[in-house]
């Protein structure tokens, strides 16, 4: 069964900044996970029900228009979880409801914790790394448009790839080369 999730795309340079970031950090998934704002976390499927999930991601993207993101400063969820992320500060409505719209219909599925637009910088790492991680960009900030998510599958060697973008102009686009080193 393949494993998908859905995300916006952190677009240049900040996505590759972020990236960069996250391996100082030593966070041994920084080159397997592209930078970004989780709207469905990984997610078993039945290959066969990929159309309708496609077919899905399609008319929620049209039913969207484009906002401004803007990420700025650290947060992070220890103790319960061991992440320290960068704030999504403008756009946390549009995301909220985006996800909503995104895990339902065929991707209908229970969260483990309630939704919180991030963008994850450290991961399962030591608590010395984890803090130079949450100090280092504490004054972190950038901001774009968003027009668009994607569809990434996860690879047998536990990449993380995009293979669709959903445009909220309703253009749907094949990703061809995985987006990763």
């Amino acid at each position: 069964m393949p494993t998908i999730g859905v995300s916006i795309a952190i677009p240049a340079p900040y996505g590759e900044e972020l990236q960069r970031q996250r391996a100082s950090f030593g966070d041994p998934m920084a080159d397997s996970i592209p930078t970004h704002v989780t709207l469905l976390p990984p997610t078993e499927v039945d290959g066969d029900d990929m159309d309708a999930i496609e077919d899905h991601l399609a008319k929620v993207a049209v039913a969207r228009d484009p906002f401004t993101m803007m990420l700025r400063g650290t947060g992070t969820f220890r103790p319960v979880s061991p992440v320290v992320f960068v704030q999504v500060a403008e756009g946390i409505a549009e995301c909220e409801q985006l996800e909503r719209s995104v895990r339902s219909g065929p991707l209908h599925r229970e969260l483990q914790f309630n939704y919180h637009p991030h963008v994850t910088v450290a991961h399962h790492i030591d608590e010395a790394s984890m803090d130079r991680a949450f100090t280092e960009l504490a004054d972190y900030r950038c901001t774009f448009t968003v027009d668009a998510f994607h569809l990434y599958e996860h690879g047998e060697d536990l990449v993380w790839r995009p293979v669709r973008t959903f445009g909220f102009d309703g253009q749907v686009e094949h990703v061809d080369d995985g987006g990763m080193p």
